[in-house]
């Protein structure tokens, strides 16, 4: 057990009402706490299906006279003069309401005896909506029970109620309990294991730099962070090295483990230099005196450096694929209003398995080419080049959607594998990354890709659009017979 570490437990009474931990193995004196929630948290999500059930289980450990009542862990982080939730955010509100719903069924006219619940609320939608939904509903459920039950529920709460509690002043330590407390039971995915790696690769920062990593990892949202490393990063590091991508697991995020401080091998040393180099430069004045573009500090294909430059590049590629993907034509860094963009995002809602293969395809290809080739502040003459590039990226992707009438994994890694004989098959990942220039790479895509003729087009939606003689004919009806498939054919 690390020597910062104090295991505790604390009944629901002392905790959010006499502001104490009952018992520690510690000699500190936890009396008079001051128990927080930290902004890095992510909302609380328990709605009134979870507290009710909380309230119910309660209840019925009460009916079975259960002697403890172990609710769950809460791990803290000693911060200051404040405990900071780490852990247990859920139950500890959830308490806190209907522990307020009992005493106030009792008092309704005394104000709130629980300190807790004075804090401000982080101020989004999803806290607000569910604080109050969940206290309305616990209150209702409160009030339905039999005076003596209330008095009884009560009494069982604050007493026979405990967490096991964890604290810690060491913050990382705090995320690497959370982490290793959530393994139990299930499987963690793969970016949360990833997290957990580098912040123990974080030990030189400080505590409130350390708080600031997490608080934008958590702010991003985890549904499309899974996604970014899943589908995208993963699968396209993969087909850049001419192998097969199936599953982000547990068994091969290696790759997302890097360079450590430890390492001390010359491409170690190449690669913590380049990044020490353009982060030196970027927050340097230079950029704006000289009129120079700012270095990105990140390359896809390159190794990354553990610990905080991973959730930098995280947050970095988190936004370019956004950028990607929403096409804003006022606020997009790279893509701006772009004819094709516009014509797949406008078809998302129509996806199916084949559709999404070919936009997941387009995407990565497309992320790869602008890591590499586009500034963030680019010039005009990039902008002419990536709008090329995007059409070749498009004739590529989607000349696989066209040529099955149902499309499927396997397909389409036998044809960016270079395998079988669809047309225009190419490892365009290895295209890019083998490219000196933009130039260079166009000449090369415009020698393997070619229109297809309509007799190849096997997608019926694809075929019907072909078809098509309406002289108001639809935008995405246009694209694919002026890129994809050749006149008259």
């Amino acid at each position: 057990m690390s020597m910062n570490l104090v295991l505790a437990r604390v009944t629901i009474g002392d905790l959010l009402l006499n502001d104490k931990i009952s018992y520690s193995t510690s000699s500190k004196n936890y009396s008079d706490i001051s128990l927080a929630i930290p902004e890095y948290q992510r909302s609380y999500k328990w709605n009134t299906r979870n507290s009710v059930q909380l309230a119910d289980d309660i209840i019925e450990a009460l009916q079975a006279n259960k002697e403890v009542y172990r609710v769950g862990t809460l791990i803290l982080h000693q911060n200051k003069d404040v405990l900071d939730i780490v852990d247990g955010q859920q139950r500890v509100v959830t308490f806190s309401l209907l522990l307020d719903s009992l005493l106030q069924n009792a008092n309704p006219r005394e104000p709130s005896k629980i300190a807790f619940l004075d804090q401000p609320l982080s101020p989004n939608p999803t806290n607000l909506f569910n604080v109050q939904n969940n206290y309305r509903v616990l209150k209702k459920r409160v009030d339905a029970l039999p005076k003596e039950q209330i008095f009884n529920l009560r009494d069982y709460i604050t007493k026979r109620c405990e967490f096991v509690v964890l604290i810690t002043e060491n913050l990382s330590e705090a995320f690497q309990l959370f982490d290793s407390q959530n393994a139990r039971g299930k499987q963690l995915y793969p970016h949360d294991l990833l997290k957990a790696y580098h912040l123990r690769e974080m030990s030189e920062l400080t505590e409130n730099e350390t708080e600031a990593v997490v608080r934008r990892w958590e702010n991003m949202d985890q549904h499309r962070l899974a996604h970014l490393f899943g589908d995208y990063l993963y699968r396209m590091k993969c087909w850049a090295n001419g192998s097969r991508a199936y599953t982000l697991s547990e068994n091969n995020i290696s790759m997302f483990k890097g360079i450590t401080e430890k390492d001390d091998y010359p491409y170690a040393r190449f690669f913590k230099g380049a990044l020490a180099y353009a982060e030196m430069v970027n927050s340097s004045s230079v950029p704006f005196v000289l009129g120079q573009r700012k270095i990105r500090a990140f390359q896809l294909t390159s190794p990354i450096i553990a610990g905080k430059p991973f959730f930098d590049y995280a947050s970095c590629y988190f936004e370019l694929l956004r950028d990607i993907q929403n096409n804003n034509r006022y606020v997009g860094v790279h893509i701006r209003d772009n004819r094709i963009i516009r014509m797949l995002n406008d078809l998302k809602s129509e996806e199916g398995t084949g559709d999404r293969i070919a936009r997941l395809l387009f995407d990565t290809a497309l992320l790869l080419y602008i890591d590499k080739f586009c500034p963030e502040d680019q010039s005009q003459q990039d902008t002419d080049m990536l709008n090329q590039v995007i059409e070749l990226i498009f004739l590529w992707a989607y000349s696989l959607r066209v040529q099955y009438y149902r499309l499927g994994w396997e397909s389409a890694q036998n044809y960016i594998l270079e395998e079988g004989n669809k047309r225009n098959r190419l490892n365009i990942y290895r295209a890019i990354i083998q490219a000196y220039s933009p130039t260079a790479l166009l000449n090369a895509l415009r020698e393997r890709l070619h229109p297809l003729p309509a007799s190849m087009v096997n997608h019926q939606k694809t075929r019907k659009a072909l078809s098509d003689t309406n002289p108001e004919t639809s935008h995405e009806c246009l694209i694919l017979k002026q890129i994809l498939i050749k006149e008259g054919k």
